[in-house]
């Protein structure tokens, strides 16, 4: 549902680019100097939308106060609104909602995802006063599956993936079944079936027209055939933290693979039998990744986008919209950047199920 503004192909996002850069703070802002009422007012605004203003604070003599004072008082607020901020992201209703990335040639696309992949075509919109064009695919209804938000901009045919993106999963019953359709379909195979590197999962690689790959993973029956999306980190620690403490998200397991050099973390909402759940990749020594221009970003169900955002900027997060709604159609959001510069959105769960109807 989140619009992707078209961008010329000389764009291409990195992280080498200062505005996908930042630091995560630990969720603990510092206080180092002596602060007076309104500068302690105006330092912490975000406060405000859990129940906490600068109200509570004692002036001192002249109307300000005393560094140890200011230290204590800052300390006490911190404390508390960090609880009151990670207890709600706890207790927030979330869900992966979709994942939105550009293609070249939307009919094509459409024609691969239904006819090799199985995924159903469940709406799509045209914006040409925008010029661009929206197709959402899955394997079910967009209030209950996780699905695909395809943007096509006018005039653009090819896009680059880049070397930070990894790929999407998805679980299929008989793999070599599935395997051996694509390739009646003209597909493209890029690893034929067999185990994991360092484990027993069957799985097999294929990538569609744009070049994106999908990971097939052989399993029993599931809730949710569209199951992963693997992005690549260069601090794997540091991003595990964010995503557990800024988006309330689980750590399901973490494995590592020394013999290929590599460590991946599952972070999602629910078992990886049943729900979504992003794949986190450190490749040893790699810290920085091309994220090209081609994939775009995940979008998350929120309660409430306001307090989501405040829970961001308290964890370190960059926040790329304000919450507030789309000129429109109403639907409140906010959009943010991980340690790594990996963009999602949140969206109000009242007004996505609103704009479904």
């Amino acid at each position: 549902m989140a619009r992707v503004i078209p961008m010329a192909l000389s764009i291409r996002p990195s992280l080498s680019s200062s505005s996908s850069r930042f630091v995560v703070s630990r969720c603990s802002p510092p206080y180092h100097r002596m602060l007076s009422l309104s500068h302690l007012s105006s330092a912490m605004p975000q406060f405000q939308s859990f129940g906490l203003t600068t109200s509570k604070l004692f002036r001192g003599e002249g109307g300000r106060i005393s560094v140890s004072a200011a230290r204590t008082v800052a300390q006490a607020s911190t404390a508390t609104t960090q609880e009151n901020v990670l207890d709600w992201v706890k207790k927030d209703k979330r869900r992966m909602l979709h994942v939105v990335y550009r293609v070249g040639d939307m009919d094509r696309t459409i024609k691969f995802y239904t006819e090799c992949l199985g995924m159903k075509l469940l709406r799509k919109r045209d914006i040409p006063e925008e010029r661009y064009t929206n197709a959402f695919l899955g394997y079910g209804p967009e209030d209950s599956h996780f699905v695909v938000e395809l943007t096509y901009n006018y005039g653009v045919d090819s896009y680059e993936i880049g070397t930070g993106f990894g790929h999407f999963g998805i679980a299929v019953d008989d793999i070599t079944k599935t395997v051996d359709l694509i390739k009646a379909k003209g597909g493209k195979v890029a690893r034929e079936p067999g185990p994991v590197k360092g484990g027993n999962t069957v799985i097999a690689f294929i990538e569609d027209p744009d070049g994106y790959k999908f990971e097939l993973l052989e399993r029993g029956p599931t809730p949710e055939p569209l199951c992963q999306v693997m992005l690549r980190v260069g601090d794997l620690d540091r991003s595990i933290e964010f995503y557990e403490k800024a988006y309330g998200m689980e750590l399901l397991r973490k494995r590592d693979n020394p013999d290929y050099k590599y460590t991946i973390a599952m972070m999602g909402y629910g078992p990886e039998d049943k729900n979504a759940v992003m794949e986190l990749t450190y490749n040893y020594g790699v810290t920085e990744y091309d994220k090209g221009n081609a994939y775009a970003q995940i979008a998350i169900g929120t309660d409430d986008v306001y307090k989501t955002a405040d829970a961001i900027k308290l964890c370190g997060g960059m926040i790329t919209r304000e919450p507030g709604p789309l000129p429109g159609i109403n639907t409140k959001i906010t959009a943010c950047l991980d340690p790594d510069g990996w963009k999602t959105v949140f969206v109000d769960n009242i007004d996505f199920l609103k704009e479904l109807e």
